[in-house]
């Protein structure tokens, strides 16, 4: 753990679950034995990419819902590198949603992070398309005009291949969930129902504690697509969290392209520096 770790002060609300999906993230890395040269670590804009500074690694900071197609990018480059993307609801489903869209259909193979706190925190409790229904908020004291997007029930219509979801209040679950996404073939989504101390005060860590359950303990079968859709839908009395549903069946964005068929080069040695005045000496 101390090999990711650095000086910078965490600057999080007292409580917030960026602490705990933070200290998993970590110990999934050191227990999966990748060192922090040996990962790209990329963040949205949000609370949640404060993140960015306060580990050690590869870390990149980018614009607010754009981090899926940096990442998607970074891990066809580089296919060795494992690539983490972390992005909050507002900028995932509001500015970013189509890029989730289609990183969910391409099955690009990297693992994102949703932190999801149902607003928009590091702006002040502004609402987010995830917000639930009837909830004032500093943007909508009446409650959002809106119909709250139904985010799992979104996510599975576009035929993923891993979809999971954990709490922020419980680390040993987010860390095996990581863990699971990191070694997945094509894209992980992993939903983490996180607490925001401050702005929402509707779905809070005592709230979320009461309600998780683990699906997999239960005798869930992760390989039951229909059953796993069920599952993530229904949060009316409780909420199932764990592996929710995985297929190793499909072929990775990049395992379908064909030109890449036989390749033993990732893209980025193939645009490295040559020595080409060997070449130029033939014309000396």
């Amino acid at each position: 753990m101390t090999d990711y770790y650095n000086g910078n002060p965490c600057t999080w609300c007292d409580a917030c679950g960026d602490y705990g999906i933070w200290t998993a993230l970590k110990r999934a890395l050191v227990e999966l034995e990748i060192a922090p040269h040996q990962v790209l670590l990329c963040f949205d804009v949000g609370c949640h990419g404060n993140m960015s500074d306060k580990l050690l690694g590869y870390r990149f900071h980018g614009l607010h819902g754009r981090v899926l197609p940096f990442s998607a990018g970074a891990k066809l480059a580089n296919t060795e590198l494992p690539v983490l993307a972390f992005g909050g609801d507002g900028a995932s489903f509001s500015e970013g949603v189509g890029h989730l869209v289609h990183a969910i259909r391409s099955n690009y193979p990297v693992v994102f992070v949703l932190h999801n706190n149902a607003n928009y925190g590091l702006t002040l409790g502004q609402a987010s398309s995830l917000t639930w229904q009837g909830q004032a908020m500093d943007s909508s004291p009446n409650g959002i005009p809106e119909h709250t997007l139904p985010s799992m029930d979104f996510v599975f219509s576009l035929e993923p291949t891993f979809v999971a979801r954990s709490f922020s209040g419980n680390i040993p679950q987010m860390t095996r969930v990581l863990k699971a996404a990191i070694g997945h073939r094509g894209f992980a989504f992993v939903d983490i129902l996180q607490a925001c101390p401050t702005w929402n005060h509707f779905a809070t860590h005592n709230y979320l504690l009461e309600r998780c359950y683990d699906a997999n303990a239960a005798g869930h079968d992760p390989g039951n697509f229909a059953q796993a859709r069920a599952l993530a839908v229904d949060t009316s009395e409780k909420i199932a969290t764990g592996i929710l549903f995985q297929s190793e069946d499909t072929p990775a964005f990049y395992e379908r392209l064909v030109p890449r068929h036989g390749k033993k080069t990732t893209l980025v040695q193939e645009v490295a520096i040559q020595d080409v005045r060997p070449y130029l000496a033939d014309y000396q």
